[in-house]
């Protein structure tokens, strides 16, 4: 087992991985960093033109990553931060992947804990009913409250200026906290029940904000197909950002050995 999928999440681009890809590829493994439709470019350049987010969708999305993940020489493990926790939730219910780490994950339908830390957290995206069609960003403020919590000024600021960028606002009002309101399937819904989906882990911050660990907590007890491996593992005192805050090295190094442990 040697390719690795990261997915990225919601605010960042493939960028976010660039220390993860050196970390497995350093230990013998091919990475893969697929960017969103339209998210090819740099940072720099959707923050200039961030049409590209504003008109992206969940099923074209999808569609991307499954496209990239067939052309691939074997069956990746498939690890996703953020919204890409979601759509790696979502491959895996699909039957891609031998082996699925979701980190800080977003939740896929029917998960209905909504602690007050994100409400507060996608508040910004959510108060002004316009920012539903439009390319919806943080300030660095509501961006250190939902990401960067346990980093310093200095820092947050930093991580902020080199990887942010806005997010698709139809997605955050689609599949955040009102999702569960609507009648019917929604784009973000999985078979708890598959018996075929590959292993999947849950990796939780104990400080994160936007996706607590109650929220990832609930979503890994809602798989319940027979014979399949859910777990879920907590690091306390870990932010949103956990994918790149000091001490990244050993989530990365737990989120490859279970998968590498566990791949079908």
């Amino acid at each position: 087992m040697s390719t690795i999928v990261l997915v990225h999440g919601l605010w960042v681009t493939p960028r976010s991985w660039e220390e993860w890809v050196t970390h497995f590829e350093s230990k013998g493994h091919t990475v893969v960093t697929p960017a969103y439709p339209g998210f090819e470019v740099e940072v720099e350049a959707l923050r200039a033109d961030p049409s590209p987010i504003a008109r992206l969708t969940v099923p074209e999305t999808v569609a991307h990553l499954e496209k990239v993940i067939a052309e691939l020489p074997e069956k990746p493990i498939i690890m996703g931060h953020s919204f890409g926790g979601t759509l790696t939730q979502l491959l895996l219910d699909r039957g891609h992947g031998a082996a699925g780490v979701v980190i800080d994950s977003a939740p896929t339908e029917g998960i209905r804990v909504t602690p007050p830390s994100q409400i507060r957290s996608l508040f910004p995206i959510l108060n002004n009913p316009a920012k539903r069609h439009q390319a919806a960003g943080f300030t660095h403020e509501q961006w250190r409250y939902a990401f960067t919590n346990t980093l310093s000024e200095e820092d947050s600021r930093a991580a902020y200026e080199r990887y942010a960028i806005a997010a698709p606002g139809s997605w955050v009002w689609s599949y955040g906290l009102i999702a569960n309101f609507k009648p019917g399937k929604q784009e973000t819904w999985v078979d708890y029940r598959n018996p075929a989906r590959a292993p999947l882990l849950f990796i939780a911050g104990g400080a994160d904000h936007i996706m607590p660990p109650s929220v990832n907590r609930s979503n890994a007890h809602h798989y319940k197909g027979e014979g399949t491996v859910t777990d879920y593992i907590e690091f306390p005192g870990r932010s949103h950002w956990t994918c790149a805050e000091p001490g990244w090295e050993e989530i990365a190094d737990t989120a490859l050995d279970w998968a590498l442990r566990h791949a079908s």
